[in-house]
């Protein structure tokens, strides 16, 4: 194609220029009926021989100054007419193929993971008896993590938290190094250097240990912890908020014994059991035939941890709890391995859909 087969304009006035412009529309509709997509692109919008190309070089090239601008605007809204009757034969092509009668895909709605819901589970139960939900960073200094909670450089309780700590922190002091914690207690620290007492809070969240997996145990996994202080708070109060959690959470059949334990934050420290709700406390696999399922530790909040965040120990007491989410979850739905919640399996999530 060349410049003799775009006709000079006759002139350049308003209407000579609709006119021409008028016939151009009429040939794009013409041309997109008769030409395939592909063939109707390269006629109008070819980069070399495309007739756009060809009345730019014919007309507006050559127009004086003062009728630019009219020429490039009605020039622009051609280009466009082009440009949609082209998407318009493509659309067509497409639709051509697609048979509107087959069913569409439905896209399923997702759920909640289970460790998830039973976290949301345990934290509803401690929100209907006044507590609120806290948080904290996952990455922890020495300090928020084991000093302040009463675990002094070099006590062998800090053996039994295997730690997971941050590369190249050898240069900075124990307490400011970084680790991940290893329990969700840092936040009861960094609530009470915020809050005064009363003070109820319940605590979700992931922490890190360096675990050797297995069918139990995850080196990441989830808890859910509770800090309760205030003046004339008791062990008894402790058990019956753990007695009424227990009940909500598993039947109103279940019931709670504690015995005595240790943890550098609490003093005294106990270990809470709940009767197998498998076998109804009778004797079970499940219970190793003991009618009782360890469930959680607990305790009363040591004077030495109201210290080191400006309590009162002669004025104020409380009491911390926590459990694992995972270890619920698996007695809640029946699984055997810990793995299963973090595998990404439908086939195992979508029983819980």
């Amino acid at each position: 194609m060349s410049t003799d087969q775009i006709p000079p304009l006759a002139s350049y006035d308003g209407i000579a220029l609709a006119d021409a412009f008028f016939a151009l529309d009429a040939e794009v509709r013409i041309t997109a009926k008769q030409m395939p997509p592909e063939e109707f692109r390269l006629y109008w919008l070819g980069r070399k021989q495309g007739r756009l190309k060809l009345i730019s070089d014919a007309w507006l090239k050559t127009a004086p100054a003062e009728s630019r601008k009219l020429i490039g605007s009605s020039f622009n809204e051609l280009k466009r007419r082009i440009e949609a009757a082209l998407a318009t034969e493509t659309t067509v092509e497409v639709g051509d193929s697609l048979d509107i009668t087959l069913p569409g895909t439905r896209r399923t709605i997702g759920i909640e993971n289970p460790l998830t819901k039973t976290s949301r589970e345990i934290v509803a139960i401690f929100q209907a008896m006044g507590y609120s939900i806290a948080a904290g960073p996952e990455v922890e200094t020495d300090y928020y993590n084991f000093e302040s909670l009463n675990f002094p450089p070099n006590h062998p309780a800090r053996d039994t938290q295997d730690t997971l700590v941050i590369a190249d922190q050898e240069s900075k002091p124990l307490r400011e190094r970084l680790l991940m914690r290893t329990h969700t207690s840092p936040v009861q620290i960094r609530t009470m250097e915020l809050e005064k007492p009363p003070l109820r809070i319940v605590i979700p969240g992931k922490v890190y240990r360096n675990e050797a997996e297995d069918a139990t145990h995850l080196a990441t996994f989830q808890q859910v912890e509770g800090l309760c202080v205030d003046t004339n708070i008791t062990f008894s109060d402790l058990k019956g908020t753990l007695d009424h959690a227990m009940k909500a959470l598993f039947g109103a059949s279940v019931k709670t014994r504690f015995f005595p334990s240790f943890f550098p934050f609490t003093e005294p420290s106990a270990d809470m059991q709940i009767s197998c709700i498998f076998c109804g406390g009778k004797g079970c696999k499940k219970c190793k035939h003991s009618g009782w399922i360890e469930l959680l530790g607990c305790g009363m909040i040591d004077p030495s941890v109201f210290g080191f965040v400006g309590y009162d120990p002669a004025k104020y007491s409380g009491f911390a709890f926590g459990m694992g989410v995972e270890r619920v979850a698996m007695m809640q739905y029946g699984v055997s391995a810990v793995g299963e919640f973090y595998s990404n399996d439908m086939r195992f999530l979508e029983q819980f859909a």
